[in-house]
């Protein structure tokens, strides 16, 4: 499985990049929804390329570790800050905001590069995340996305995506211990549960459910689902990382950043 299986982890890569591409230009056609689905599909796709990589039997190279964070850098940089930055829906309330949804988003875009690119120079080979990973933040932006703006299960809140989304950016860069979802880590069920409680919270919203009916509630529920799965990931994460875990030399393409 050797070739096949790098050359299918290289697959699943690009599958990464192009759904964030997707994302981007759904985001620019007004429909947010298909856009935080499509940022979901990037994380599946991104943890099969770190999957597929690991069972190819073959270390790592720098190209596969570029092109992991290209595609990173898209779906998990480009396309959460233009989820802050575009609104086709509530114009009225977010205008006085213009500047600062500008600054908040070239900031999480510019933070998740320099978080991707210390990953790839430097950090590869670490067995947890030096700040937090690239995919979380962006799970954390639709979750802020969805109470606060479209849907709104709050209310259109531009006060509350702007903070939010500031707090998860700058937590990227600071040098806190985060967990790598893998097999036998301690959350990889709590953040599965997450990216599919997400998926099912975004989906009845295509139809465009009337307030207080079952599709309304379910959808309602599942994000409160994911919101808590991603509050645990960022509060209780750090703690189930070793303070003197070993350090290996094998790369680890593919895992969220």
């Amino acid at each position: 499985m050797t070739g096949r299986g790098r050359l299918y982890a290289n697959l699943a890569t690009l599958a990464n990049g192009a759904v964030g591409v997707g994302a981007v230009l759904y985001l620019l056609a007004g429909n947010k929804l298909w856009a935080m689905l499509l940022i979901i599909a990037g994380l599946g796709f991104d943890g099969l390329d770190g999957l597929l990589s690991r069972r190819s039997g073959t270390p790592g190279g720098w190209f596969g570790r570029v092109a992991d964070s290209v595609a990173d850098s898209v779906t998990f940089g480009v396309a959460p800050a233009a989820l802050i930055v575009v609104h086709t829906d509530h114009t009225r309330l977010w205008a006085p905001w213009s500047s600062v949804t500008l600054a908040v988003g070239a900031a999480l875009f510019v933070l998740a590069v320099a978080r991707l690119v210390y990953f790839t120079l430097k950090a590869h080979h670490l067995p947890y995340f030096l700040g937090a990973p690239t995919p979380q933040t962006a799970l954390a932006v639709i979750v802020f996305v969805l109470f606060g703006d479209v849907p709104g299960f709050w209310g259109t809140d531009p006060l509350f995506v702007l903070v939010g989304s500031a707090a998860v950016a700058a937590l990227m860069v600071v040098p806190i211990r985060f967990p790598k979802i893998r097999r036998g880590s301690k959350l990889r069920g709590p953040m599965t549960i997450t990216a599919v409680a997400l998926v099912v919270a975004i989906l009845p919203l295509q139809f465009h459910p009337a307030t207080g009916s079952f599709g309304y509630l379910l959808a309602l529920g599942a994000a409160l689902v994911g919101a808590a799965g991603i509050a645990t990931y960022y509060l209780v994460g750090p703690w189930t990382v070793p303070s003197a875990e070993p350090v290996t030399e094998t790369a680890v393409l593919g895992d969220p950043k």
